[in-house]
This record gives C-alpha cells, structure tokens and sequence, in this order.
C-alpha cells in the first residue's frame, strides 16, 4: 500500500470513527468484571447475540464456577446446563475446556500470566486452541488483555465493502492490517471503533441497510480499493 493511499484510507477510516463517536459516544466496550469473564464472554458470544451471553455468565457466576479453577474442574455436564441459554452448548463447553486447559499448562491458570506474553506470540498460540479462531482470539486480546490488535468482525466487513473501502474477498488478515497501518497503535482507540461499528452494524448497516438514518450517510462512498 502507497504512503499516498494509506494517509487517504486513514484520514477516511478516522473520519468514520469521528463520526460514529460523535453519535453513539463512549461505548464502554466489553462488559465484564474480569478479563477471565471477558474472554468466557468471546467464546460464549460465537453464533449467538449478548444477551444471551449475559445469561450463560450469570449461571456459571451464580454456581461459583467463573473462575479459571473452578470452571476447569467442573464436569462438562454441569457448564453445558449452565451456559445452556448462549446455544450450542456442548460444543462450547468443549471449546472453553479447550481453552481452560490451554490457560492452565501453558500459563498455570494465570490470566495475568498469560497476558505478560508478546503480543503476536500469544496470538499464534490461541489460534492453536480447538475452537478460537481470529475473531475469538483477538477480541480475548484486545478486550481482556488491553492488547493493541483490531477486531475484525462481520458488521466491519459490511460497512467498509459498502463504503468502498474493502472488496468482498478481503481476508480477515489484510482487513485487520488496513486498520493497524492506517490508524495509530493504540488499543483504547481499537477498542471503542470495533464498538462504534459493532453498534452501528446492529441499528443501521443490517443486511437490508437503514442507510437513510445512519450517521455515516452523509460521508462520500470512496473507491479506495
């Protein structure tokens, strides 16, 4: 990518963000009251909707099992019934055992621990873990861990194609490169955008787009690709 293209794409991309948090505000952005939670919330959260999420992580609280310990040793009978309500249970109650037992040979059940490994090192190894793939990986680094790497997701696929900023057969890779050269390194600002655009995907940019009432409309569509 050009000097030349890369400042356009990032003037744009935080002329985006500008907007959108001059719309929806500080969105505050991933709800949880510890990062073990907030990455039990990544796992729980795939092919299902928040509340839901909620649910399941109020049950598993609830029972004393939110713990990097205690979730481990509970039988795999016992979390299926309690984060029952987040929808395929059974696979991901193999896939946070999965993740459990990463946690504990490679860092003793330390979240802290796990979080002292370089960036990209840590990355290559939860992507190793049956059932974390790079969206469950990096929203667990990025929101649990306060690590600077950008969430790629399916709402930020959408609203840059149809911006013109993206083609359709973007990888997730090169998606979440754009933003990591164009924008500042800096997780508090990849944390609110991947809100910002999280938000703005659920009320506007849906598959049949309410185009007329988002805060984007008035933004020039560009042909940056």
């Amino acid at each position: 990518m050009g000097s030349d293209k890369s400042t356009a794409i990032g003037e744009y991309l935080q002329k985006i963000y500008d907007v959108l948090e001059g719309h929806f505000g500080n969105l505050d952005w991933w709800p949880g009251e510890t990062p073990f939670e907030i990455a039990v919330g990544a796992i729980l959260t795939q092919n299902t909707n928040w509340k839901n999420v909620e649910r399941a992580i109020d049950q598993l609280k609830s029972h004393g099992l939110l713990s990097p310990e205690a979730l481990l040793k509970a039988s795999d009978d016992i979390v299926a019934a309690l984060i029952k309500p987040s929808g395929y249970y059974n696979l991901k109650t193999k896939r946070l055992k999965a993740f459990l037992y990463f946690l504990d040979r490679e860092y003793a059940g330390s979240m802290d621990r796990m979080f002292e490994a370089d960036l990209w090192t840590l990355r290559k190894k939860l992507l190793s873990v049956n059932g974390i793939g790079e969206e469950t990986a990096d929203s667990i680094l990025l929101y649990a861990g306060n690590k600077p790497i950008f969430v790629v997701d399916g709402y930020t696929r959408r609203i840059l194609e149809r911006h013109g900023i993206i083609g359709n057969n973007w990888s997730y890779d090169r998606i979440q490169k754009l933003y990591m050269v164009c924008l500042p390194e800096s997780a508090i600002l990849y944390n609110q955008y991947h809100a910002l655009l999280v938000s703005t995907g659920k009320h506007y940019c849906r598959k049949p787009p309410l185009c007329k009432d988002c805060p984007l409309q008035s933004m020039k569509h560009n042909e940056i690709i």
